[in-house]
C-alpha cells in the first residue's frame, strides 16, 4: 500500500520519518507548505478558489517566502494536493504554532485574512474559520483583529461585516 501523501507530510512536519526519507522536505519547505495549505483551505471554504483568491495567494506566497512566480505556483499546486478532501486545519496549524515566533504566527493570520478578503467580502464561515485558526495558532483576538484591519485596508475595505 502506498503511503498517504498527507500523512507522510504531517509526519515530516512533526519530525517523524516517513517511509521514504529521501523525499522528506526541509523545515523551511514544511513551513511554506503548511502556510500555503492554510491559505488554500481558507479560499476553498466555499468549495471553490476564485481567480481573485488564487491571485492573492500567489502574491502572498511570493512576498512572504521570496519565491518567483513559477515556484509560488508549484507550491500552491502542492498545497492543493495536500489539502484535497476534508479540511486539515489542526494538523496544518500545530507545526506552525510550535515552530514560528509570535510575530510570524500573526503574519500567517494576516495572510489568511488577506485571502478571506480577496473577493471583497467576508463570508460568515470565513469569519468563523479565522477565529478558529487564530486560536489554533495561539494568536490573540487583539492581534488577529489588528491583522484583519490591515488586510481590509489593503483591499480598500472598511466596516465590520461578519466576524
Amino acid at each position: 500500500m502506498l503511503p498517504n501523501p498527507m500523512v507522510s507530510w504531517i509526519r515530516g512536519l512533526f519530525g517523524s520519518k516517513p517511509s521514504d526519507t529521501s523525499a522528506e522536505p526541509s523545515s523551511d519547505d514544511d513551513l511554506r507548505l503548511a502556510a500555503a495549505a492554510l491559505m488554500v483551505e481558507a479560499a476553498r471554504l466555499d468549495d471553490t478558489i476564485d481567480a481573485a483568491e488564487r491571485d492573492r495567494i500567489v502574491e502572498l506566497v511570493q512576498w512572504r517566502f521570496g519565491l518567483g512566480e513559477e515556484d509560488a505556483a508549484a507550491l500552491i499546486r502542492q498545497a492543493e494536493d495536500v489539502t484535497e478532501g476534508p479540511a486539515h486545519w489542526h494538523g496544518l496549524t500545530i507545526g506552525l504554532r510550535d515552530r514560528l515566533s509570535d510575530g510570524e504566527r500573526v503574519q500567517i493570520i494576516e495572510m489568511l485574512w488577506d485571502v478571506a478578503y480577496a473577493d471583497g467580502h467576508l463570508h460568515h464561515l470565513e469569519a468563523s474559520l479565522m477565529r478558529r485558526a487564530a486560536s489554533l495558532l495561539n494568536v490573540s483576538d487583539r492581534d488577529s483583529g489588528a491583522a484583519r484591519q490591515r488586510a481590509m485596508r489593503r483591499h480598500g475595505l472598511s466596516g465590520d461585516g461578519p466576524g
